[in-house]
């Protein structure tokens, strides 16, 4: 497991936390191999990984399926996790400084979950979703309780255009007082993109503002499409 370590230490984080400052987002190209995409993607099948599956089409999410998994964590999604988050925590530190949010993210992701399961939440909340044709996912947010993250990460696990077509997967930004602005991005096999849960801080002329910022996966045409969703707080549920 050196190896996905390396990488995540390689990524360039300070474009990373520029583009999250700017946009919203960031994307980073090349996290993960072939070999780990196709292991993660085939993982789909072995239930006893998983405590949850959520058809979508029952609760009007979209239609497509995913699965929460169960801790202890697969050796790969664990190390992506920790290490990520220290990335991230200075960021998310930002934006609640900036907006006047009385909260504060420990440097240390296992700190964090102490705080999640300190207020009930102790459930995995790390999921992998499948799509198959005509799948989609409805604009949503991740919020699993009172205590969050506000960064989250999606790993794509299969090619764009090869393993599927369509597909895309969306951001919306709700400006205040104005029309939503839609972003499309195509990220390929191994690839993050690193995306607000929620909303980001916006400088205006009396200060920060909040953007308020949701995601969803247009209609996949054809194929399937795995990706793996990483969530840094836990759930109640």
């Amino acid at each position: 497991m050196t190896d996905i370590l390396q990488r995540i230490k390689d990524i360039d984080w300070q474009s990373v936390t520029e583009s999250m400052h700017q946009n919203g987002y960031a994307a980073v190209p090349n996290v993960l191999s072939d070999d780990e995409c196709n292991t993660l993607a085939s993982g789909y099948a072995q239930t006893e990984l998983y405590r949850k599956t959520v058809v979508m089409a029952r609760h009007r999410f979209g239609l497509g399926e995913y699965k929460y998994f169960n801790y202890p964590l697969p050796e790969l999604i664990q190390n992506l996790r920790t290490h990520i988050y220290p990335h991230l925590a200075p960021i998310a530190n930002t934006w609640f400084k900036a907006l006047n949010i009385l909260t504060s993210f420990p440097v240390e992701h296992k700190d964090f979950l102490q705080q999640c399961h300190s207020n009930a939440q102790q459930k995995a909340t790390v999921l992998i979703l499948k799509y198959g044709e005509g799948g989609f996912n409805t604009l949503h947010q991740d919020l699993y309780g009172d205590l969050y993250f506000p960064i989250q990460v999606v790993l794509m696990l299969s090619e764009p255009d090869q393993d599927f077509t369509g597909g895309e997967f969306v951001l919306t930004q709700q400006i205040p007082r104005a029309q939503s602005k839609a972003i499309v991005l195509k990220p390929k096999k191994g690839d993050i993109l690193i995306f607000t849960t929620n909303f980001k801080p916006e400088k205006g002329t009396k200060g920060y503002y909040r953007v308020n910022m949701k995601h969803g996966v247009s209609e996949v045409k054809t194929g399937k499409r795995y990706a793996l969703g990483i969530i840094f707080h836990d759930a109640e549920k």
